[in-house]
């Protein structure tokens, strides 16, 4: 078997690719997640009576041991206002800031592959960005946070259970995150992940990264 063959042999057949939402598939240029970064510290600052200094330092540590915010005050703090939580941090025309993007449309088109969303954002943020974008209805399946019973990324259940969801598996379906926990966890159940660090933020990093979504081919 000539090398060329047996390289063919061994690769994975991706047959599903699983993106990430927020500075995925939009840039990370837009200032979005800036945005609603603050709002998280507001809402968790008024939540807990202390001041967005002290919020942002709790948040920091408390993070750590969480997926997203929503879990850490669900889980160590009490929330149970989760639809004023996500109502504050993610209110109507926060994705006026999100410019059209035709040519991913395009480009997702191209690939010929069935997609979806794996995000730690609500359902109501991911329907608003990517009705801006124009992408709706690329996407056979939406998992957001509310779907995962508010236990996201990099949760291993928050991963199996999509999969699950998609009839696919790990092996088989490409992940794409701009967060380098997040397609760590997927990597860690044998997965294919790709980070999208668009801004070179993230230099260190060990595995596969690409700055823009188009040259994801190369791992298909």
């Amino acid at each position: 078997m000539r090398n060329d063959e047996g390289q063919a042999a061994g690769r994975v057949m991706i047959r599903y690719i699983l993106f990430d939402l927020d500075n995925t598939l939009y840039s990370a240029k837009t200032g979005m997640e800036e945005d609603f970064q603050r709002r998280i510290i507001a809402f968790t600052a008024r939540f807990l009576g202390i001041t967005p200094e002290d919020a942002l330092a709790q948040r920091q540590e408390g993070i750590t041991r969480y997926g997203a915010t929503i879990e850490w005050l669900i889980g160590d703090k009490g929330l149970t206002a989760i639809d004023e939580y996500y109502a504050a941090v993610h209110p109507e025309g926060e994705e006026d800031v999100i410019p059209p993007d035709p040519q991913l449309r395009l480009f997702l088109e191209s690939l010929s592959l069935p997609l979806a969303i794996l995000t730690n954002s609500p359902r109501e943020h991911t329907d608003r960005v990517l009705k801006k974008i124009g992408i709706t209805d690329l996407f056979t399946h939406i998992f957001d946070m509310r779907w995962n019973g508010n236990q996201g990324k990099p949760l291993p259940a928050a991963f199996t259970r999509a999969l699950d969801a998609l009839g696919s598996d790990a092996g088989s379906t490409l992940f794409i995150d701009d967060a380098p926990r997040y397609v760590q966890g997927y990597l860690n159940l044998g997965g294919k992940g790709l980070l999208r660090d668009e801004l070179g933020r993230h230099p260190d990093y060990p595995h596969p990264r690409i700055r823009e979504l188009p040259e994801l081919i190369r791992y298909l």
